[in-house]
């Protein structure tokens, strides 16, 4: 007997996110990044909004810590969450500064319409549902960041050397960056292991949307998309 192995849910979530994704990596403002031709201004408003994201991003692993059935989970999420309050978010100030923004500028960024819907989607999401519902909201940008990282640095390859943004572009392709994603998937594994379909479309959903708002995102900071009023 032929011997087919079942797809997982993690591989059915990436599945369908296929073409979402496929349009994040293709779009204009993430190949500037990677060949280094995007205007400093355009990546100045990128790293402005990023950090408001990131600060609202961080509070879904704090409420990954409440949400935890057991202790090794907890102290997990909250290892990522200092590590994202205390490492990630000081290179992005470090790198900000290389570009003129100071931490004081980028704390006193306002968020754009896009940048408040999709960290006000995750947040709604994750504290009225389950510890599966926060993942399925937290996967996209992490897994997704981390194949754009890998796909510019092998694209790019030695060129990298005299790109303005060589060193974004080695953070989130470095194995360091790729561990969180990793982990969440296998945590999410173990959690929808069982659960019935109505529960897993709920989750699938969560990580459509997300997905589409990592495009959202990336056409705002190319468009530099502000309040119109």
């Amino acid at each position: 007997m032929e011997n087919t192995k079942l797809e997982t849910f993690s591989e059915r979530l990436h599945g369908r996110a296929k073409e979402i994704w496929k349009r994040n990596h293709s779009h204009p403002f993430v190949q500037a990044i990677g060949n280094g031709t995007l205007p400093e201004k355009n990546f100045s408003y990128y790293l402005k909004q990023d950090y408001i994201y990131l600060m609202e991003y961080s509070k879904l692993f704090a409420l990954g810590v409440i949400k935890a059935h057991n202790i090794e989970i907890m102290a997990r999420f909250s290892s990522i969450l200092n590590e994202t309050l205390q490492v990630e978010m000081d290179i992005h100030r470090q790198y900000a500064s290389e570009f003129g923004i100071s931490t004081k500028e980028l704390e006193e960024t306002e968020p754009t319409p896009t940048t408040l819907a999709y960290t006000g989607y995750m947040l709604n999401a994750a504290q009225h549902g389950t510890l599966a519902d926060l993942i399925a909201c937290l996967l996209p940008c992490a897994w997704d960041y981390y194949e754009i990282g890998l796909i510019l640095k092998k694209q790019n390859g030695e060129a990298l050397e005299n790109n303005r943004y060589a060193d974004w572009i080695r953070s989130y392709s470095s194995p360091e960056f790729g561990e969180a994603h990793k982990w969440l998937i296998a945590l999410l594994e173990e959690l929808t292991r069982g659960m019935p379909e109505k529960e897993l479309l709920r989750l699938e959903k969560h990580f459509l949307v997300t997905s589409r708002y990592e495009y959202l995102f990336w056409d705002m900071v190319q468009n530099e998309q502000d309040w119109p009023l």
